[in-house]
């Protein structure tokens, strides 16, 4: 019994204790010290500040039901954009609930924009529910509404939006998005 303590329990257990105090402590202090460091915004959640005061996530959508803002993609994420409930509906497109949804969602979007084709984004839910962006395509059918609710005129936000619209990565990884809560931002005059 000595014999397979000293030779096999003990070299285990040492190993165990070591690698939980690498993986578990010393790694993940140096991994979080490299990004305060060189990512300081990122590390901490690439928060949105104005005036002192945290608006939000430039990650994480919100919803704004206000025809002077910008709408983004819908959430199934809790009751809406909850990080800690991230993701998505997991109900098929034969799914009667989820067809009666998006029903909802078009009736309520032509009854405030009126009836151009609908962006399949502003319908849709995306797999996380925390989506922050929206096509440029979905910013433009909400564009007459937002003009008139603010009463600017369609060109002026429309430059707007396309100030706040990121062209793909390498101009062809990725699609083009805008951000919504920055863009919302700046129509109010808060955004620097």
């Amino acid at each position: 019994m000595r014999s397979f303590v000293k030779t096999q329990l003990w070299p285990a257990v040492s190993i165990l204790l070591a690698f939980t105090v690498i993986t578990g402590f010393i790694y993940p202090a140096a991994v979080t010290a490299v990004a305060q460091v060189a990512f300081p915004s990122q590390a901490n959640g690439s928060m949105i500040v104005v005036g002192g005061r945290t608006i939000g996530s430039s990650l994480i959508g919100q919803t704004f039901d206000d025809p002077k803002y910008f709408s983004g993609r819908p959430s199934a994420a809790g009751t809406g954009y909850d990080p800690t409930l991230s993701g998505g509906t997991n109900l098929s497109s034969t799914s009667q609930a989820l067809i009666t949804a998006i029903g909802q969602r078009v009736d309520a979007l032509r009854a405030a924009n009126g009836n151009a084709p609908i962006p399949v984004d502003l319908v849709t839910s995306s797999a996380s529910g925390l989506d922050p962006d929206i096509s440029p395509a979905a910013a433009e059918y909400q564009v007459a509404r937002v003009a008139k609710a603010r009463g600017m005129t369609e060109d002026q936000v429309r430059a707007l939006v396309a100030r706040h619209t990121t062209q793909p990565f390498l101009g062809f990884v990725g699609a083009a998005s805008v951000h919504v809560l920055e863009l919302n931002l700046d129509l109010d005059g808060l955004l620097k």
